[in-house]
């Protein structure tokens, strides 16, 4: 099976909406910090967790990619992860 080779179309246009969803993040995370208490402490600790986390584990997705030969679906599959994360984030601080 042939692999799709990302074009510089798509690869913009998911860094695009990456940065606008993690913008959205970014003003959550602040209203919640802004509120104060235990809520925004855990917020803050959980932050930086998943920040390291997600750091860690996009560095294997694109290691991996590129010693399994798909070196160039590397930073496409890269931003796929952190826009999951992302997302995955967005949703939880629309919650509560």
């Amino acid at each position: 099976m042939k692999r799709r080779q990302p074009n510089i179309f798509t690869l913009s246009t998911s860094a695009l909406q990456l940065g606008l969803e993690a913008q959205q993040v970014i003003g959550l995370r602040m209203a919640k910090a802004a509120l104060g208490g235990p809520a925004a402490q855990e917020e803050a600790a959980l932050m930086v967790t998943e920040k390291a986390e997600a750091a860690m584990e996009a560095h294997a997705v694109f290691a991996t990619a590129w010693m399994t030969g798909a070196g160039p679906l590397a930073p496409s599959r890269t931003l796929s992860l952190y826009r999951r994360k992302v997302r995955a984030n967005r949703r939880r601080l629309l919650k509560g």
